[in-house]
């Protein structure tokens, strides 16, 4: 599974990469792996207030539904409808084309409560 140094992630498996003080926000090598093929992909609205540890979409896959969870607080700037249109690239890209949102105004302490790729990968790896 790849888990990038230049990210943080939460328990959940989802990722944030802070870009010019915004959240790009999407799931983790490890989450699209576990679903399987993802066939479904459901966003917030952009300009959706969102807090810290709410659910931010849904992913639903061959073997499941899931949620996906806000890794930080703000407000939702711009989703990435790509996504929408074809769920699959959570599956071939989950850090590059598969973002899920872009996420304004993120405590920089919340950011930090984030694991670092060290631990994470000690939370995937059995």
């Amino acid at each position: 599974m790849e888990v990038r140094d230049d990210l943080r992630y939460t328990g959940d498996h989802e990722w944030v990469r802070i870009e010019a003080g915004r959240a790009v926000v999407g799931i983790t090598d490890f989450a699209q792996a576990s679903l399987g093929d993802i066939v479904y992909v459901q966003l917030p609205e952009v300009g959706a207030r969102v807090e810290r540890g709410g659910t931010l979409g849904e992913v639903e896959s061959t073997k499941s539904v899931s949620e996906v969870y806000a890794p930080v607080g703000g407000v939702v700037a711009e989703v990435n409808t790509a996504v929408v249109e074809a769920p699959e690239r959570l599956n071939s890209d989950p850090y590059g084309a598969g973002w899920l949102c872009v996420i304004e105004g993120a405590d920089a302490a919340e950011v930090d409560q984030l694991l670092p790729a060290q631990r994470y990968r000690e939370l995937i790896e059995p």
